[in-house]
C-alpha cells in the first residue's frame, strides 16, 4: 500500500483556511473547531501487536535500562482521566475520559532513574514512528500512559495496546502504539516534526508548523 508523503500532507494542512471557532469560555484554542467525534489519523498502516511478545524500553539517559512485558506494565497503579484533546488538523474534542498509568506513577513506580543531564525524550513507537517531548512537559499531573478511552480498552485505531497521553500539546504528541521511551540530553527531531511539525507543539501558541 502506498501513502502521501508526510511532508507533503503537512504542506496540505498548512494551506487549510483557518475556521472562525467558539472557545467555549476559554477551553478551545486559537484556530480550532470542537467535534463529538473522534477522528483516525494516522500515518502509515495499523501495525498488528501481540502482547504475549509485547514490550516497553526504557533507555538513554537511565541509571538502569527497564524492559516491561505487557502484564508486567498493566499491573502499574492506575488512574482516571478526564481532559480535552487537540489536533494539529484543527480539531478539538472535549471532556475525553481516559485511564492508565500516570507519568509521575509510572516513573515511581517502574523505578525509572533518569540523569539531571536529561532534558527530553523520545517517544519510540511501532512503525518506527516517533515524537519528541521535554521533560517538564512530560511532568504534569495530565501526562499518562492510556490503555482505555471511555471505559474500553483502545481500538487499533486509536493506539491499542497502549498510547502516551500528553493533553498540553497537539494531540500528535500524545504517540499511538508507544513501545518504549528514551531519555535524551538535548532535543532531536521526531517522525513528524522532520516532515514540518513543529518541535514543541504547544496550542496555545499555534505551534503546528516547524518552517
Amino acid at each position: 500500500m502506498s501513502f502521501e508523503d508526510p511532508a507533503k500532507r503537512v504542506d496540505r494542512l498548512r494551506r487549510v483556511t483557518r475556521r472562525p471557532a467558539n472557545n467555549r469560555g476559554g477551553r478551545v484554542p486559537p484556530g480550532q473547531f470542537v467535534t463529538e467525534k473522534f477522528p483516525v489519523l494516522h500515518y502509515g498502516n495499523v501495525p498488528a501487536v501481540e502482547l504475549a511478545t509485547w514490550d516497553f524500553r526504557v533507555f538513554g539517559l537511565v541509571e538502569t535500562p527497564i524492559t516491561l512485558t505487557w502484564d508486567e506494565f498493566r499491573a502499574l497503579p492506575e488512574t482516571m482521566l478526564t481532559t480535552d484533546i487537540h489536533c494539529v488538523t484543527r480539531w478539538s474534542k472535549l471532556d475525553t475520559t481516559w485511564s492508565g498509568v500516570s507519568w509521575r506513577d509510572f516513573i515511581e513506580a517502574a523505578g525509572v532513574r533518569f540523569s539531571l543531564d536529561a532534558s527530553h525524550l523520545m517517544a519510540h513507537c511501532e512503525n518506527n514512528f516517533t515524537t519528541n517531548l521535554p521533560l517538564d512537559v512530560l511532568d504534569d499531573p495530565e501526562t499518562m500512559f492510556a490503555w482505555e478511552y471511555e471505559g474500553e480498552p483502545l481500538t487499533p485505531e486509536h493506539g491499542w495496546p497502549l498510547r502516551l497521553l500528553v493533553p498540553k500539546r497537539y494531540f500528535w504528541k500524545s504517540a499511538k502504539w508507544i513501545r518504549g521511551i528514551e531519555f535524551m540530553a538535548g532535543d532531536r527531531p521526531g517522525f513528524w516534526e522532520r516532515n514540518g511539525y513543529h518541535m514543541n507543539g504547544e496550542y496555545w501558541r499555534e505551534e503546528r508548523f516547524g518552517w
